[in-house]
């Protein structure tokens, strides 16, 4: 048997504000049947002014571990995927470190957009099965409405703000990650970004994107990944139970389903609800399919994600 990363527990956040297609009508040349047709998307999540992004991925911390029957006095490990910080430092993990009593251990966050997650996961993995960490809570929090031009219409209605979280430890036993695999190529980086922030350049920026090259790059990548987690871990595509994507846009889950011969039915989809929350999109969906009945202890899952960068990545796991 080998030591293998097991995620205990899960937990979610969402801001309890709800803005609909029918409400962004107001302010923008749009529809709610244009959004729905192209996106999927049918209402998001924007959290109230004074609201950071360590208060959504405390929530879904505390959730995560009650999941879990475990306190915070169990963990010496945090590690926060976002892509919008409380500040330029100090890392937003250490915030929800703190917040949560933990003093030992590391805490730092992880920068690689919607693939964020998938990458923290992934860190976590080989730092627990080095046995220098005992349990991880490993998080993915984003107020996206913060990098919004509200006057564009491509991008404005697509994003929307929560958090998701997990509890990891390394066992022995059958159960854990089986695979993963962490991609970036920084050639594309100018399809998706951010014009500015608070970095080297000093300015505010705002997200741009173009979303037919992504598009194109999101179901090429997110296949490939796929099959390469699957290949390592010696399955086939037909042996998942169900695959947890980075909700981004339904015509690209639709079209990754497609191309992997994937029945649409295992694919857990909350863009419709949730929009595309970033780094927190994954972590999100597992704990909704996980509270509702649908993944069970010993599925067979793999959570994949595209981002800007590109970044893109997979994770196989037996829950």
């Amino acid at each position: 048997m080998e030591r293998r990363s097991v995620i205990l527990g899960t937990g979610s956040a969402l801001p309890p504000t709800i803005v609909t297609n029918a409400e962004l009508e107001e302010q923008l040349d749009t529809s709610d049947s244009w959004i729905r047709e192209r996106t999927g998307i049918r209402e998001r999540r924007i959290a109230s002014p004074g609201v950071k992004t360590s208060d959504l991925a405390f929530e879904a911390a505390q959730a995560a571990l009650l999941s879990a029957g475990l306190t915070s006095a169990d963990i010496d490990l945090v590690i926060v995927a976002t892509a919008t910080p409380d500040d330029t430092f100090p890392a937003t993990a250490t915030r929800v470190q703190a917040r949560l009593g933990i003093a030992r251990g590391a805490a730092f966050d992880i920068a690689a957009v919607c693939s964020g997650f998938i990458y923290a996961l992934t860190v976590a993995d080989s730092l627990l099965k080095t046995g220098q960490f005992q349990r991880a809570l490993v998080i993915g929090a984003e107020l996206f409405s913060h990098l919004l031009d509200w006057e564009d219409r491509t991008t404005a209605v697509l994003f929307g703000d929560g958090a998701g979280a997990v509890v990891v430890e390394a066992r022995i036993g059958d159960r854990g990650i089986l695979a993963a695999s962490l991609h970036a190529d920084g050639r594309h980086g100018d399809l998706l970004f951010v014009d500015g922030g608070p970095g080297s350049t000093g300015t505010v920026g705002k997200l741009r994107m173009k979303g037919r090259e992504v598009f194109r790059h999101a179901v090429q990548n997110l296949a490939s990944v796929t099959e390469e987690v699957l290949d390592d871990a010696g399955f086939k595509a037909a042996d998942l139970d169900w695959v947890i994507p980075h909700q981004a846009n339904a015509r690209i889950l639709e079209a990754t389903a497609r191309k992997l011969g994937l029945p649409i039915e295992k694919i857990v989809m909350t863009v419709d609800r949730h929009a595309n929350t970033s780094a927190a999109s994954v972590p999100l969906a597992l704990d909704i399919a996980v509270r509702d009945g649908r993944v069970k202890r010993g599925d067979l899952c793999l959570l994949e994600a595209m981002g800007g960068g590109f970044t893109w990545g997979a994770v196989l796991l037996r829950y």
